[in-house]
């Protein structure tokens, strides 16, 4: 009975130290771009787990049982939030309730609402086309790691942060460069989905519509909607539709057939990276690459 006794007193610290977390470890991020920024801040010196494959719709992709269970066991869960993860949303909310350390990156970042369509008044997560609010995401998260990560190297954290905000600071400006040379009135944007209300925003270009009315790729248009984006798209001119390189882009191709005008369909790297080659294999190669052919495409001459 002793023996029992005193096992039971050794249980019990045990099991406050699972109870408060004390056997978490690593940190499990929701997608890829944030999985970059993430592994950006914390180098090498904490295990990273990205759930999000390269190439996979954040709004649709889906976890393994044991990817759940990563989740639950994680020191810090880095998820992007605002409902863009609609696949894994439920693992992410029953990590909250089993105390999990989270983080919602896109609430950190100044979110602005979508403007247009069925989304309208509603929050839109899609914050990292705006080099600015990415610096406020790995602002957040940099914090986030230190306050909540037991045994992190806080010197190199912070060294990695500040490395990281110096190139999205040269990136800002260099995108700012890019972007002015198009003329003003050309700066207009058709895209698959709305997915670009932040570059916009801070860039200065006119969100004219998208092929799918809404801020998700699971939704889909009607043909009044496609008419109606086709009579906007030749009233103002638009001389390209920018469709997400990881999605099908026949709706797109037939949007620009349907107006009439010479209207290039251009692939662009919206909401995954893409393996090492594919043109967006890190978030600063996937803002260069998409900034290049949207200044490409928009400043292009008339055909």
């Amino acid at each position: 009975m002793a023996q029992l006794l005193v096992a039971a007193v050794l249980l019990v610290p045990l099991i406050a130290a699972c109870a408060s977390g004390g056997d978490r470890t690593g940190i499990v991020v929701t997608t890829n771009i944030l999985g970059d920024l993430t592994r950006a801040v914390v180098g090498d010196t904490v295990p990273v787990t990205v759930l999000m494959q390269a190439g996979a719709d954040p709004h649709s992709f889906a976890i393994s049982a044991r990817q759940a269970a990563d989740i639950e066991r994680a020191a810090l869960v880095v998820h992007n939030g605002l409902g863009l993860e609609e696949g894994v949303a439920r693992h992410v909310q029953a990590a909250v309730a089993a105390g999990v350390p989270t983080l919602a990156v896109a609430e950190r970042a100044d979110p602005i609402d979508y403007t247009f369509d069925e989304s309208a008044g509603t929050p839109d997560p899609h914050f990292w086309t705006d080099p600015r609010r990415v610096r406020m995401a790995v602002e957040a998260i940099s914090a986030e790691v230190l306050a909540t990560v037991d045994g992190v190297d806080t010197a190199a954290v912070q060294a990695n942060t500040r490395s990281y905000l110096g190139e999205l600071d040269q990136l800002d400006a260099w995108m700012t460069e890019k972007f002015a040379a198009i003329p003003a009135e050309r700066r207009q944007l058709v895209t698959d989905h709305h997915v670009f209300g932040y570059l916009a925003q801070r860039f200065g270009f006119r969100v004219i519509g998208a092929v799918i009315p809404s801020g998700t790729t699971l939704a889909s248009p009607s043909a009044a909607d496609l008419d109606s984006l086709a009579t906007a798209i030749r009233t103002a001119g638009v001389r390209a539709i920018f469709a997400d390189s990881g999605q099908p882009d026949r709706l797109a191709r037939v949007l620009a057939e349907h107006t009439g005008l010479a209207v290039q369909v251009i692939a662009l790297h919206t909401e995954s990276l893409t393996p090492p080659g594919g043109g967006a294999a890190t978030y600063l190669e996937m803002a260069r690459t998409n900034t290049e052919a949207i200044a490409r495409g928009l400043s292009g001459p008339t055909t």
